[in-house]
């Protein structure tokens, strides 16, 4: 799998997908109680890669008025995302619940080979041309030109990491417009639910610096292709407030 063209998919369909929400002061509750014909949140969409035959399986349960998507993995790669358009200064904070069965054992952030996650939430930040430099304007530019749309102009990762240690953050090993941030680590919590906060706006300043461009989209995905494992996780409660 060529995770650099990977990567750049995952940053364009959030436009090309897009079906905004309108902006208020309420929390914006993204797994709402509302599963569509193909047992999908709504608004949710696959995402999937030309060149990966083997998909993650994901399954939408409802329990006691509470969505709950269940991922599984078994040396497969894809995804499910929401695509947005929204202010990171209206919507500074995201929360989540996941749960995974067990950890990627050659799961590494730092490495090509282990980029691979048992569970991860992902947030794409909007490409601005009127804020964009020369080179910037060029490389957005080519993508446009192939593929009709900009992709983001950066991705926030938060994960649940095996070598890199709870609170910790690297470079994404593919590429400087993604950052992965290590909220949960290791084998100890495995089986349990977990709840998770991040603060988005600080997050993008501290890692990208700068004022955040508009939110494009959110992702969930569990994806075990290079490593060649197998992963279970469940994702619940997603919410933008």
């Amino acid at each position: 799998m060529n995770r650099r063209l990977f990567y750049w998919f995952v940053f364009l369909l959030p436009t090309l997908l897009l079906s905004g929400l309108s902006e208020g002061k309420e929390a914006v509750k993204l797994l709402a109680v509302s599963i569509e014909d193909e047992a999908l949140p709504k608004g949710w969409k696959p995402l999937t890669f030309k060149k990966v035959k083997r998909h993650t399986t994901y399954r939408t349960i409802e329990k006691e008025g509470r969505i709950i998507i269940l991922a599984e993995s078994d040396r497969s790669a894809s995804g499910l995302i929401r695509p947005l358009d929204l202010d990171p200064k209206t919507y500074q904070t995201i929360s989540w619940c996941w749960k995974i069965d067990q950890i990627i054992s050659k799961g590494d952030v730092r490495k090509k080979e282990g980029d691979d996650y048992a569970a991860r939430i992902y947030v794409t930040f909007k490409y601005d041309p009127e804020k964009a430099g020369f080179f910037e304007k060029t490389t957005f530019g080519t993508y446009k030109l192939l593929y009709g749309e900009y992709p983001p102009k950066a991705a926030l990762n938060y994960v649940w990491a095996n070598q890199l240690e709870k609170g910790r953050d690297a470079p994404n090993a593919y590429t400087d417009r993604a950052h992965m941030i290590a909220v949960e680590s290791g084998s100890e919590n495995t089986g349990k639910w977990l709840c998770e906060e991040r603060n988005l706006y600080e997050d993008y300043q501290q890692y990208f610096g700068g004022e955040p461009p508009r939110i494009s989209g959110i992702a969930v995905m569990t994806d075990t292709d290079n490593t060649g494992e197998t992963a279970k996780a469940a994702y619940a409660d997603l919410i933008l407030k």
